[in-house]
């Protein structure tokens, strides 16, 4: 056998090898990093690659296809649409089959659906490719939540979720400026093919190089499954945080994965180069939040024994207070804030790791699943609802909208995180005192 075999051989032996940190040497960390950390977070990459992209080929699309506001916001939302429709069974088969195969499976389909929207030739075929994306992108965080909640320890769920989901940031900084550069040699089917093929690797690499645990599956019935999650809809806990999560996530995503595009055209005047900087410079900032959202609660809680809600509570408010600064601000402070925006738009979805935490390991992915699937649905809602009230405003000769179409919009969608943190302090007098007992 040649040296080179050799090395491959020793190199694929040490890669499958089961990396069991209680049973293992201490490179074992070293060994779940490549193997189960990177594979799941370029996934992450590129489900927020995808989800981000439309917000700068959106003039492009417009010209081309002959789409109103409200056609571009159904359009994209579909994303989100088939993502929130699929929580449920996803969480199911996360937990009965483990998230190695579940997610490779749908990484296939969403290559699928980058073809399909790449090659299509009218609104219908362009929905269809998104809705595909959005099924296959489905268990882009909670299938990597589940593999981190089996390899990694629970008191540090927190930090290595914010970790992981910076590489969400990073998806939504290479679907800015680079997209627009891209756009200078191709146009937006020749950014969609290649991502597609992008994906097509990732799902062999998931299917092929992570590991699987025994404990990722579980031995219940898909009956037994199914009361579980019944337990878990009844959980006090879980409808005191839902309802941050899901409405500040998804403001966050239909907000800068797509209306930030057009605001930045209409409202701020920009050209394209110029706005796709920008949206850069705001991904840039979510990036730098995400990693943030894992580091602050891991700091308040160990050190001063600040609990991960509280920490939500407050960077929700903070993310609430962004969002007037962008409706009635001037343009330059409008600018600053949407910067702001992108830091603080994720910090709801701490809750994810406080559901984790909270629920036992075998319905941890129910449990999350069971959140993902409000994020995503009040995600289609509102991208498309930000498109319908814009829509009844007079657009321009120049194909914009005025700014009091974009206010209107972003106020609906701050009134409802407003009642959101209302909602967690006064559900303690309104919820029934039960909690999760494992059956």
């Amino acid at each position: 056998m040649s040296l080179y075999r050799q090395r491959v051989t020793r190199w694929s032996k040490w890669l499958h090898a089961d990396p069991d940190p209680v049973t293992k040497p201490p490179s074992t960390m070293l060994r779940i990093v490549l193997t189960v950390f990177l594979p799941f977070a370029s996934g992450y990459y590129l489900s927020y690659f995808f989800r981000s992209v439309n917000a700068v080929i959106a003039p492009d699309l417009i010209e081309d296809m002959s789409l109103s506001a409200s056609d571009l916001g159904l359009m994209t939302a579909a994303y989100f649409l088939t993502f929130a429709a699929f929580q449920i069974p996803l969480g199911i088969l996360l937990d009965r089959f483990g998230p190695v195969k579940v997610q490779a499976a749908l990484f296939a389909t969403a290559a699928l659906g980058a073809f399909v929207f790449a090659t299509g030739d009218s609104k219908t075929t362009l929905f269809v490719g998104r809705a595909f994306i959005g099924l296959g992108v489905s268990g882009g965080l909670m299938a990597s939540f589940k593999a981190i909640v089996l390899w990694f320890p629970r008191d540090r769920l927190p930090l290595v979720n914010g970790l992981f989901m910076s590489f969400g940031g990073l998806g939504a900084l290479s679907a800015t400026a680079p997209v627009e550069l891209a756009l200078g040699v191709t146009d937006w089917r020749g950014v969609y093919t290649v991502i597609g093929i992008a994906t097509v690797a990732v799902a062999l690499i998931i299917f092929f190089i992570c590991p699987e645990k025994p404990e990722a599956r579980t031995s219940g019935s898909i009956a037994d499954q199914i009361k579980g999650l019944k337990s878990i809809y009844s959980d006090r806990l879980f409808w005191r945080v839902a309802p941050l999560t899901f409405t500040a996530a998804s403001a966050g995503m239909a907000m800068q994965t797509l209306w930030i595009g057009p605001w930045l055209k209409d409202v701020a005047g920009l050209p394209a180069a110029p706005a796709a900087n920008h949206m850069f410079l705001v991904a840039f900032a979510m990036f730098i939040g995400m990693a943030a959202m894992g580091v602050v609660p891991d700091i308040a809680f160990r050190k001063w024994k600040i609990r991960p809600q509280t920490v939500i509570i407050a960077g929700n408010a903070l993310f609430l207070l962004t969002q007037f600064g962008i409706i009635y601000g001037g343009i330059e402070t409008s600018l600053n804030m949407w910067l702001l925006f992108g830091f603080l738009s994720n910090y709801s979805a701490i809750a994810f790791a406080v559901l984790s935490q909270h629920f036992p390991t075998d319905k941890s992915a129910a449990a999350n699943t069971g959140l993902n699937v409000f994020v995503f649905g009040m995600a289609f809602a509102l991208q498309y609802g930000i498109g319908v009230v814009i829509n009844q405003f007079p657009v321009t000769g120049d194909n914009t909208y005025p700014p009091d179409a974009y206010q209107t919009a972003f106020l609906v969608v701050a009134f409802l995180q407003i009642i959101a943190i209302g909602w967690y302090f006064i559900s303690p007098k309104l919820l029934p005192e039960r909690a999760y007992q494992a059956e």
